[in-house]
Parts: C-alpha cells; sequence; structure tokens
C-alpha cells in the first residue's frame, strides 16, 4: 500500500522528510488521547465499583439461613471447611431477604441498564460524549450513597437505587465507545480502549476485595460504608472527568498541533462534522453488527453470572468466610485485566507489523477468549471444596481468557463503524444486557440448595454459551470500514492517500 501512495501522490514525495519529522513529534504515554485512555479507566474502575457493590454488599446485608449448607457440611469430611462456614460471620446483617428476593435485587440493575444503551449512542454521535458520562456518573454515585438509606426504609426503593444506577452507567459505554470512534487512531485502537476498559476489572477486584474488609470493619453497620465510599469517589472523578477530556481533538484546549493532525489524518472520516441521520437500514442488515451482538451477549452471559454470583459460589460450595471471599473473588479479575491489557497490546503489533489483518485479529482473539473461558468453567464445576484452592486457579484462568474480548468484539465496533461507534456500542450492549437480567435469575433457580452438582450446571450454561459465540462471531466478524459508515462527501481517492499518508500510519483492513 505505502508503494502505490508513493507513486500515485507527488506531494508525498515532495514532503515526506516534513512529514516524518511532524510524525515524531506527535506525544505518546502523555499524549491527550492517552490521557482520555487514562481518566476513562478510573471512570470505569468507578462505574463496576457501582455496579457490583451490592454483590458483596448483600452477602452481609442480609441474614442467611439456608438449610443447605448445613447439610452439605454434614457430608464434607474436610475440617477447614466445616470451620470456615461455622463462623459467625454476619453480626451486622439487618435485612430478612429470601434467595428469591435477592436474586431479583441483584437483577434489578439490569432493568435500568438496558433502557439508555440506544440512545446514549445516538445522542453521543450527534452531541458528544463527554457530557453523557460525566452527568450519568454523577446521578449513578448519587443513587448509591443514598442506598443504605433506602434499604432501611423499604426493600422497593432499593430496587428504585438500583435501577437508577443502571439508568446512569448504561450510558458510559456507548458515550466512551463514540469518543474513541473520533479521538483513537486505527493502528492505536485495540491499546486505547483496552486501557480504559481495564478499569471494569479493576473496579471488580478492588470493590470485592475491599467490601469484605468493610463489611466487618467499616462504618455504618459495616455494609454501608461500601456504598458510601463508591459513591462519593465517583463525585470526585467526575470533576477531573469534565476538566481533563473533550469530545474530539479539535476541541480539546491542551492538546498539541502535531497531535490532533495525526489523529484527524490517520481516522477515515471528518471527525468535525457530527453524524447526521444514522443509516439504519444498514446498520440493521450488517453482517459485522450482527457478530458483535451475539458475542457480546453470550460473553456476557457468564461474566454476569460470575459478577453477580461469584461471592455467593465462593461462600456455599468452597466455604471462604466473608474476608476471604471478598478478596478471592476479586483474583479472576486481576488476570482479566492482565488477559485485557496483553490482548490490546499483541493485537495492535500484529496488526501494525501486517502479521495478521484487523479482521483475523479480532476472531483470533475472540476464539482464544471463548474456548479458553467455557473450558475453565466447566473444570470448575468438578473440584470440590477439598481443593478449593484450584477452583479459584480455573476461575482465575476463565475470567482472565475473557479480558481477551477487549481485542476481540469490544473494539470491533471502531474498526467497522468508527463514525456511528456509540450507535454500534449502544445497539450491542441493548441486546447483551439482556442476559444481566435474565442470568442471575437462572443462577439462583439452577442452584436450589447451592451443592456443587447444581452449581456445575451453572457453569454448563455459561459454556455454552461461549462456544456458540465463538462460532457466529467468527463466521461473520469483520475489520473493514463499511461503505455505509463512511462520509458521503469523501474526497476524491487520491487526498484520502495523501491525508492517511501524512504520518506514514496505513489504515488497517
Amino acid at each position: 500500500m505505502e508503494n502505490e501512495e508513493k507513486t500515485t501522490s507527488p506531494f508525498i514525495e515532495s514532503s515526506e522528510n516534513n512529514q516524518l519529522k511532524e510524525r515524531e513529534n506527535v506525544p505518546c504515554c502523555c499524549s491527550q488521547r492517552w490521557i482520555l485512555a487514562y481518566t476513562a479507566f478510573f471512570g470505569f474502575l468507578l462505574v463496576y465499583a457501582l455496579r457490583v457493590n451490592i454483590s458483596v454488599g448483600i452477602v452481609c446485608m442480609v441474614r442467611i439461613n439456608d438449610t443447605s449448607v448445613s447439610s452439605s457440611q454434614q457430608n464434607n469430611t474436610d475440617l477447614t471447611c466445616v470451620l470456615e462456614t461455622t463462623k459467625k460471620e454476619y453480626d451486622r446483617a439487618e435485612f430478612d431477604w429470601d434467595k428469591d428476593l435477592r436474586s431479583t435485587i441483584l437483577a434489578s440493575f439490569f432493568y435500568g441498564y438496558i433502557v439508555t444503551q440506544i440512545p446514549a449512542g445516538w445522542f453521543s454521535d450527534k452531541f458528544g460524549g463527554k457530557r453523557v458520562f460525566g452527568v450519568s456518573m454523577a446521578i449513578s454515585g448519587l443513587a448509591t450513597v443514598l442506598l443504605p438509606v433506602c434499604a432501611r426504609t423499604s426493600v422497593i426503593l432499593v430496587y428504585v437505587m438500583r435501577v437508577i444506577v443502571g439508568l446512569g452507567t448504561g450510558t458510559v459505554f456507548p458515550a466512551l465507545q463514540s469518543m474513541w470512534g473520533r479521538w483513537a487512531p486505527p493502528l492505536e485502537s485495540s491499546k486505547l480502549v483496552s486501557v480504559g476498559y481495564m478499569g471494569t476489572m479493576f473496579g471488580t477486584t478492588i470493590t470485592f476485595a475491599t467490601s469484605g474488609v468493610l463489611c466487618q470493619y467499616g462504618f455504618d453497620n459495616g455494609w454501608g460504608s461500601i456504598f458510601y465510599l463508591t459513591g462519593g469517589l465517583t463525585f470526585i472523578w467526575v470533576i477531573a472527568w469534565f476538566v481533563l477530556t473533550a469530545d474530539t481533538p479539535a476541541e480539546h484546549p491542551r492538546i498539541t498541533e502535531a497531535e490532533k493532525n495525526y489523529i484527524e489524518s490517520t481516522i477515515e472520516y471528518d471527525t468535525h462534522i457530527r453524524s447526521g441521520k444514522a443509516p439504519w437500514k444498514e446498520i440493521i442488515k450488517s453482517r459485522a453488527l450482527f457478530a458483535c451482538v451475539v458475542a457480546h451477549m453470550c460473553n456476557n452471559w457468564q461474566l454476569y453470572t460470575l459478577l453477580t454470583s461469584l461471592p455467593t459460589f465462593m461462600k456455599t460450595v468452597l466455604k471462604f468466610d466473608i474476608k476471604s471471599n471478598g478478596a478471592l473473588s476479586a483474583v479472576p479479575y486481576i488476570c482479566q485485566a492482565f488477559g485485557a491489557f496483553a490482548g490490546g497490546q499483541v493485537a495492535d503489533i500484529l496488526r501494525s507489523k501486517g502479521i495478521l489483518s484487523t479482521t483475523a485479529a479480532r476472531r483470533l482473539f475472540e476464539l482464544i477468549a471463548f474456548f479458553g473461558t467455557g473450558g475453565s468453567l466447566v473444570i470448575t464445576g468438578f473440584i470440590t471444596c477439598d481443593n478449593r484452592q484450584y477452583a479459584v486457579v480455573c476461575l482465575a484462568l476463565a475470567v482472565g481468557f475473557s479480558g481477551l474480548v477487549r481485542a476481540g468484539h469490544i473494539v470491533n465496533h471502531v474498526d467497522f463503524a468508527p463514525k456511528y461507534a456509540g450507535i454500534m456500542f449502544g445497539i450491542t450492549n441493548t441486546f447483551a444486557t439482556i442476559p444481566g437480567m435474565i442470568a442471575p435469575i437462572v443462577a439462583g433457580a439452577l442452584t436450589p440448595n447451592n451443592t456443587q452438582e447444581e452449581w456445575r450446571n451453572v457453569f454448563y450454561v455459561c459454556a455454552g454459551f461461549t462456544v456458540f459465540g465463538a462460532i457466529i462471531f467468527g463466521t461473520f466478524v469483520s475489520g473493514e470500514v463499511q461503505d455505509w459508515a463512511r462520509d458521503h462527501d469523501d474526497p476524491p481517492k487520491e487526498q484520502q492517500i495523501c491525508r492517511a499518508s501524512s504520518f506514514i500510519v496505513p489504515v488497517p483492513h
């Protein structure tokens, strides 16, 4: 491609030395596009802190007297398991919510989350994602801070607060994806997106690791401090977000001219112009979008099953006490963060060196993620409490493999429709929210007695979804910008080549 560019564009030949010098002046790690990634990292850390705090919090909020735990202990010969589950762990528990009520509380978040996905994507693409992200997080933080008071007033108010948190955080993925469609140079998209979204794993990790300790030693009866801290930190982040970020490179007050020109010259549409009417007919018929929808739904089934039910599995099957439960529930998400970071880096290296096309890279990382996750979960279902350390290892591998989807379907929207990346992600995440509404309830229904055999069926279901997702995504994935996602008034091909080559960075296909 580079040879063709040099022979068809005299402008490039005459100014190549100047362009190379200008390319060298483009900042990297401390650039505004990377500052956006770092700020997004902390934002998504808090998004997931707001999202999963209830998963551990509910374990120490509620007086759980499951007879199945006692009966399973009688048949268990491992003394350590019996000792940890016979301790008086929940002295501060205040509520008598039964198993079905707990499951519906965990699922209520997603009833709000599913509503705002597509509107947030459309609004962000048309008006900018910065305000959508920031305002939504402020609302979500407020609802989280109010949750302890609501819980002591009425369980109905708990549902309301969790739905509000879902409504607010439901906007953030489409909003940031829309911003990446205007900020991420094609050959840096995997790295930038994966670093920003790594915050989701760290948010889960830190929340799981600290919530168990807060339950026992925190203020406001322990569990209340979980919600006050996560909500309060969110307000601090919102201030930083509005100060440090901008919707587009052209609107950023502190960006260098070299970086702005670099970003705008490599993205295949005019980022100065907001999208008008979306090409809904072409969007609906898109095979690439279909691949992302299915992959996102299948990945989220196992993700949401573990996010909402992993602390319960750790307690009832592996017999960990509340402090160990929180810390060990966090271990898999450390591995997921490593998988996401490594996947993003390796994917962009393989693409930039021409070893893999964008389509092949997305397919490869998605297949590894799905088959690795499914296989590890199946193995977990056969490990008993006697060898529970190996179960933690397998769960860590399962969630670690799932981190590779950041270099698969998660970033793929920016590949095939950067101009409409917010809408694309809103559509896929709307469908992908359905598992969040159903998976916790299914897990609860499959485990009435919380036995290992029942949880094995939960993991079988998760593995089945990963296999199906791998087949569909592997068949229909595309890494090329779709015709309907380009500007209608694109300049002549020679001018596009000239602009895209000004920094000698080829556009991947």
